[in-house]
């Protein structure tokens, strides 16, 4: 019975059959697959990481971080570090010295086979939740090692395939190599600040002194700077120098070195005790780094910029420095009075800057950043923008954006009648010779003159006129202008960001790097190539990097060969539409250049003949070079520079000849692109845009320029040369003298506009009241 009462609930509760999931385990299946794969790929990617790693050799290992700079020619021009780098053996470091390091940089240095899982995961958890106990790091001392001799610190170069390199190169060091050894390695290569690699040769730079001598403050400090060579640099920065031997000095108590009783007590001795406060075997060394320092600089900056770090990285670096022409210019730019190339600098305190590229390339072969420099590597004064670079901006900012945008011709009339207004304010700007109070009323000469004639001449009221506007119509309208936002934009393109106030249209800041190449598209037909210093770099590990520039179009090649052409004129051009640099004309190529010279202040204590910046940027198709010369403190001087010196063109003209004899440049004329037609106007030769529509609603007011461009002594030459104006004050007419061959370019800076004027006006600078944007009209012509 029993049995068959079971059999009945057998039969009543079945056993459940377990169900068949198929889906589940083709689920299962996919996701297994999937991970093996993935698996596979990682074990076979690690894998050819690993084999194709950098080969690391005891050369390497034991050789130099040290970054070289070359020539184009392939000579060496610097290098970081102190080539007197002294390699210790194992046994001239101390317990102490070895103990400090492992204290600081890896504590289980003895305990690991190159990479430290503990110490990796230690540091991730100390980024996440910022504490101290993440201070060393996740790098071993064994991969630092490898670091500093196979790889860069480039940003390029942070990858996990180098990640994975060089764990896989530490462990094999390893194996290869002992502890003792690894950190003899590590000690003896490590960059110390100051150009010194290697602990040994640090502490004879800082202290004069074997390793064994140094007290245990002074070992802390040693062995705490590889970390931040710069940032604790016991000479620029002894604060964070203490900082971190003080961090060393608990780092030793802890490793059980010393005693915490005896860290705290080492801490109080003043970090300069026993520091060698002087050099002087470096001295010599300085004076020969003196000629190419200013581009040394510069190509540090490049090479910075690309996140390379030539103290750590031993990179070589091609560069495109002409080491003849740098030797030349730097001979011309630091002689004194006397000198044979006939060039009078007034005193030893006059600065120069000079930078000199290849308009096809935008390569920089030569700079000088500044005369009579005392010390290596401080301010680079071809490229700070720290001065007004006067009238040599309006090409840049005036009458190329005009012609990009309105298709003027280069005859094309603009407005010079009166002296310029800045709107919002009382404050007039006038041309050379004019006087700045108002009513302004020529009684002779030309009151609307070519946009060549303007420019070669350099005159300020159609300059301001062009950018800003004012000019008044037949009909009462405004003549079409460029405004700040055309010409923003257009400088832009020429590698300047500029922000545009009354006065930019005569002048604001920029560097003779920045000018010498927004020449060079004026001088190869409107492709702009960002100033390049480095060729190429070249890695420990042997990759190369192309450093060249890449060009852009900047402007039509229409609006360059226009620009170009009427930039010629200041050369080539008669009475009195010169300033005198007729003289600098040479058989053998043609040119085309712009001065500029930025004038005192009204209020200032210098005669209206002044000057406080003078500038010439010029061009061949070969060279573009800009020139700067003024006095670091110029309202400091006794005696200023003279508006009409020609200091800045005598220095351009020396240059130009020397780099187109040696480098035997194209010096031919430029052709007249397909776009520009070729017409006669005024009795001249000039250009317009090819099928063009342009407005010149002042045409018929331009006269005598037939004969002013050709050089005939006509009465109205005569008369354009003497400027009549009646001031409130005296409500009479004065006779103004404008020395039409000697008078240079009057500007502002671009914070505040002033004029300069003959010996015998007046010159005004006073800022004016922020006015809205120009926006540029598009009157009809009448």
């Amino acid at each position: 019975m029993p049995d068959q009462n079971l059999s009945r609930a057998n039969r009543t509760h079945p056993k459940k059959k377990r169900a068949n999931h198929p889906l589940k385990k083709r689920i299962l299946f996919i996701v297994a697959s999937v991970i093996g794969i993935i698996a596979i790929i990682v074990i076979a990617l690690v894998s050819y990481w690993s084999i194709t790693a950098p080969k690391v050799t005891n050369a390497g290992l034991a050789g130099s971080s040290q970054s070289t700079i070359l020539d184009k020619d392939g000579n060496t021009v610097w290098t970081s570090g102190n080539e007197r780098r002294e390699i210790a053996r194992q046994s001239e470091y101390t317990d102490t010295m070895k103990n400090a390091v492992v204290a600081i940089e890896d504590r289980r240095f003895y305990k690991h086979g190159g990479i430290d899982i503990r110490r990796i995961v230690g540091a991730a958890f100390a980024n996440l939740t910022g504490s101290s106990l993440g201070l060393q790091g996740g790098s071993t001392l064994t991969q630092q090692l490898i670091k500093q001799t196979a790889f860069s610190s480039a940003t390029s170069d942070q990858t996990l395939k180098r990640k994975v390199q060089e764990a896989w190169m530490s462990i094999k060091v390893e194996k290869q190599y002992s502890k003792a050894q690894i950190l003899t390695l590590y000690m003896n290569k490590v960059y110390m600040g100051n150009g010194v690699y290697g602990m040994k040769t640090a502490a004879k730079f800082y202290y004069d002194k074997d390793m064994e001598d140094l007290t245990i403050p002074q070992t802390a400090l040693i062995a705490g700077l590889p970390q931040s060579p710069s940032g604790y640099d016991p000479y620029t920065n002894p604060k964070g120098a203490k900082y971190r031997r003080d961090q060393v000095l608990n780092a030793m108590a802890e490793y059980g070195t010393i005693s915490k009783n005896e860290a705290q007590t080492y801490k109080n001795t003043p970090i300069d005790d026993g520091l060698v406060s002087s050099h002087p075997e470096n001295d010599e060394e300085a004076e020969k780094e003196k000629i190419s320092d200013s581009y040394v600089t510069s190509v540090l900056a490049q090479v910075k910029k690309a996140k390379y770090d030539v103290n750590r990285d031993g990179l070589t670096i091609k560069t495109n420095l002409d080491g003849d022409v740098q030797n030349k210019a730097y001979d011309i730019i630091n002689s004194s009075n006397g000198n044979s190339y006939g060039i009078n600098f007034p005193d030893d305190e006059i600065q120069t800057a000079v930078t000199i590229t290849d308009p096809q390339s935008g390569d920089v072969i030569a700079q000088i950043g500044g005369r009579n420099q005392d010390s290596l590597q401080g301010l680079n004064l071809a490229t700070s923008t720290q001065r007004s670079g006067g009238s040599t901006v309006k090409p840049l900012i005036d009458y190329a954006p005009a012609i990009e945008e309105f298709n003027w011709p280069t005859y094309r009339a603009v407005d010079d009648s009166s002296s310029f207004k800045y709107a919002g304010t009382d404050l007039n700007v006038g041309d050379a010779g004019m006087t700045n109070n108002l009513p302004y009323s020529k009684q002779s000469g030309q009151q609307y003159v070519t946009m060549r004639n303007a420019l070669s001449r350099s005159l300020n009221v159609p300059a301001l006129h062009t950018l800003e506007g004012q000019s008044t119509l037949p009909n009462g309208k405004k003549d079409e202008y460029v405004g700040y936002t055309r010409a923003g934009d257009f400088l832009k393109k020429l590698g300047i960001n500029q922000k545009l106030t009354g006065g930019s249209a005569i002048g604001f800041n920029i560097s003779t790097e920045q000018e010498a190449a927004a020449f060079s598209a004026f001088a190869n037909g409107g492709t702009y190539y960002k100033p390049s210093y480095v060729k190429s770099i070249t890695t420990r590990e042997g990759k190369v990097t192309d450093m060249s520039s890449k060009g852009t179009r900047a402007m039509k090649e229409s609006t360059a060969f226009m620009i170009n052409n009427m930039l010629q004129s200041v050369f080539t051009a008669k009475a009195p539409w010169n300033l005198g640099y007729d003289k600098y004309i040479h058989s053998d190529y043609k040119q085309a250049a712009k001065s500029g010279t930025v004038a005192y202040p009204s209020d200032s204590k210098f005669p209206s003949n002044s000057a406080q910046d003078l500038w010439f940027t010029g061009f061949t198709k070969s060279a573009a070079i800009s020139v700067w010369t003024g006095y670091d403190q110029p309202m400091q001087v006794d005696t200023p520079l003279s508006s009409t010196s020609q200091l800045p063109s005598e220095i351009y003209d020396t240059l130009m000849q020397y780099v187109m004899d040696k480098n035997d440049g194209d010096g031919s004329n430029w052709r007249v692109p397909s776009s520009v037609t070729k017409v006669t106007k005024y009795g001249q030769t000039e250009y317009e845009v090819k099928d063009a529509d342009f407005k010149d609603p002042f045409a018929h007011r331009v006269f005598g320029s037939t004969t002013a461009v050709s050089g005939s002594s006509s009465s109205s030459i005569a008369r354009s040369s003497t400027i009549f104006s009646t001031t409130k004050e005296s409500s009479s007419t004065q006779q103004q003298s404008q020395n039409s061959t000697n008078s240079t370019t009057t500007s502002t800076s671009n914070t505040t506009p002033s004029t300069s004027s003959s010996a015998t006006s007046s010159s005004t600078s006073q800022t004016p009241t922020p006015t809205p944007e120009p926006s540029g009209t598009d009157s009809k012509n009448d």
